[in-house]
């Protein structure tokens, strides 16, 4: 049973809203009185609610009605983990689109080791902000273009509690709001798009749609082999930023998802699929496409894989500058990387504190003694840097690694 006392109801619950959401999670309407009650019958009949359903009142102007609502809303807490995971956040804001973002775990129920937990918020933010980006427009490496107007759609997301079993992060984003097109519009509680403001619900449809194509270029490479379906997908969303964070979801996982509930208040997008899923096996493909979509064909780009140091953040809010020395032979030994995206700097952190290998590309240029490379973008996170040591240039086994890394330059070059 629940204590009572530590139960957070809202202050305002719309019944039809309820309704809907008992609805959705299967259970049954077996009675009431129209415009003043529903009676309500759970999926699944528990020791809570063997004898008994739950009165759902309707008619709001009806003086018993907080009490009324107040009774039925104490009843449903009763089931802590429905309450916590499916009606409460429903409720406190006035509509909601719920993405999830589920990555399975050999830990014990509820639990994921520290590390992968937080590739995972990481990774989930990614996936909402390169899917925002791309409402602006297709891009195949956005870099910092349409940053700010992503973080402002992300301003209006709530994180909710992760759900016990396979860890997962839930988000909320309200479908009626308003996400200002520039940073100088207003933001009203809901989105006219002659004020210059984009709806928070085509806004996530754009994520959902990114996402979607991310799929089916992976489909499509799992058949041919053939990366050619990440450079169909880029007008539906596939960016290199997309596919770097769906790669943070599908790594070390025995299995992951994102799914995706669309408020029942406001009509769900039909051609829209609502469950994505993502095997360890992708990683390889995604790592692929992500190095492809970064490439800038219209300049000189160098990729360099190395090991991080000199670590450097001036200002609040920067990108960020770190050193890098690299383990490629033949390549330059030390170089200084002034980020294009401030979110990448934590993944040089991260690289930096778990001591790993990280590949980067960016415009390589020369200034007196030092080496640096600008508008740079973090490719991915590679394995231990005793893994990619930096063997001596004149030994058999030095000549012998040179000729794997230029044939692995090759291939995998765009």
């Amino acid at each position: 049973m629940t204590d009572m006392s530590s139960v957070t109801l809202p202050a305002r619950v719309d019944p039809e809203k309820l309704s809907a959401l008992l609805e959705e999670a299967g259970w049954r309407r077996v009675g009431g009185r129209r415009g003043i009650y529903s009676r309500y019958s759970p999926p699944e009949l528990t020791d809570a609610w063997l004898n008994s359903s739950l009165l759902l009142p309707l008619d709001e102007d009806a003086p018993e009605f907080f009490d009324a609502m107040k009774s039925a809303l104490l009843q449903l807490s009763q089931d802590r983990d429905f309450w916590v995971r499916s009606v409460y956040p429903r409720l406190i804001v006035e509509a909601s689109d719920e993405f999830r973002f589920r990555k399975e775990s050999s830990a014990p129920s509820g639990f994921i080791a520290w590390k992968s937990g937080e590739r995972l918020v990481e990774s989930a933010r990614r996936t909402l902000v390169a899917g925002a980006k791309s409402y602006m427009g297709p891009g195949r490496h956005f870099v910092n273009k349409h940053g700010r107007f992503a973080h402002r759609y992300l301003d209006q997301v709530l994180m909710g509690q992760s759900a016990p079993g396979s860890y997962i992060i839930t988000a909320y984003a309200p479908p009626n709001a308003g996400v200002p097109i520039s940073a100088s519009a207003d933001t009203p509680a809901f989105a006219l798009p002659e004020l210059g403001l984009a709806s928070v619900r085509d806004v996530s449809q754009a994520v959902v749609r990114a996402v979607q194509a991310t799929v089916e270029a992976l489909e499509h490479y799992r058949s041919t082999g053939s990366l050619s379906g990440f450079e169909a997908g880029v007008t539906q969303g596939i960016s290199y930023e997309m596919t770097n964070a769906i790669l943070g979801i599908a790594e070390n996982s025995d299995g992951a998802d994102i799914s995706v509930e669309w408020d029942p208040v406001t009509p769900a997008p039909a051609e829209l699929d609502s469950r994505f899923e993502f095997r360890g096996s992708d990683v390889d493909p995604l790592n692929k496409a992500a190095t492809r979509l970064a490439a800038d064909t219209s300049s000189q780009v160098s990729t360099l894989t190395g090991r991080v140091h000199l670590l450097a953040k001036k200002q609040a809010g920067s990108p960020g500058v770190f050193g890098i020395e690299s383990l490629t032979p033949g390549r330059t030994k030390k170089v200084r990387v002034r980020l294009s995206d401030e979110d990448e700097y934590h993944e040089a952190v991260r690289a930096h504190e778990e001591d790993l290998a990280l590949q980067v590309s960016g415009r390589l240029e020369k200034e007196g003694n030092l080496s640096w490379l600008y508008d740079a973008t973090v490719v991915r996170t590679l394995g231990p840097i005793s893994d990619y040591a930096r063997p001596a240039r004149g030994s058999m086994e030095g000549q012998i690694s040179l000729f794997s890394q230029q044939v692995n330059d090759v291939t995998e070059s765009p």
